[in-house]
């Protein structure tokens, strides 16, 4: 599961993705929760294949859902499985999107305590997660937009910690992900694959990010105790 990620370098999102970013007032999150709003890049259906950047919130609520308030919102979608699942199977053909991000949280199981880690990409202070969104409107015809992070097996390095991490995209299969054509499982299985671990940067955080309304710096912080420090380069 990916249950927290960071979103840090807010100005240079438009460059990153080559997508026109005109929101104003958006600042770095350190450790986005589910429900928290936060920017997506989608396909934009009436311009062709031009990027659009749009607000969404964390945890898909499919269109079909009749009681939003007993709506289960799902935040990860495993990718083995997403042709098989109707929450996913219809987006996995034409609502696809990019979930720009700068590191993501996963915790770690010590004795009785949960320890949690960090995980980025020193090489890259923006990349994406592969997503999935949908779009539900309530009985006045006004649109909810929401999205989920797809996950994948692990790598040797987040194996250490946990048995799942979010699917980051290369940068040669962004383009492919968001675009508007068909996918097969060959095309899945190349696309959506465990993230080489000699990219990323693992580290043990503070207990701070336990709490979502903690949201800065001190979060993504490495602990004192370098001997618990990973780091592949």
């Amino acid at each position: 599961m990916c249950g927290r990620y960071s979103l840090i370098f807010i100005d240079d999102l438009g460059n990153r993705f080559r997508v026109f970013n005109p929101m104003i007032g958006l600042r770095s999150r350190f450790n986005i929760a589910p429900g928290n709003e936060m920017p997506v890049i989608v396909n934009d259906d009436v311009h062709g294949d031009k990027k659009n950047l749009v607000m969404m919130k964390w945890g898909l609520v499919p269109h079909w859902t009749r009681d939003i308030r007993s709506a289960k919102r799902s935040i990860n979608a495993r990718a083995e499985s997403l042709a098989e699942k109707p929450s996913f199977a219809g987006l996995l053909k034409k609502r696809r999107c990019l979930v720009p991000a700068s590191g993501f949280f996963e915790w770690k199981k010590e004795g009785t305590k949960k320890i949690p880690y960090y995980i980025n990409l020193p090489k890259s202070p923006l990349f994406a997660f592969a997503g999935l969104y949908d779009q539900w409107n309530d009985p006045a015809g006004n649109p909810l937009l929401t999205y989920t992070i797809i996950t994948v097996e692990p790598n040797e390095l987040v194996a250490e910690v946990h048995n799942r991490m979010p699917s980051i995209l290369s940068g040669e299969n962004e383009d492919l992900w968001l675009s508007k054509n068909p996918l097969g499982a060959g095309d899945l299985k190349e696309i959506l694959t465990p993230y080489p671990e000699e990219n990323l940067s693992m580290y043990p955080v503070s207990p701070l990010v336990n709490t979502p309304d903690t949201d800065d710096e001190r979060v993504i912080q490495p602990m004192e105790s370098s001997d618990r420090q990973l780091t592949l380069y």
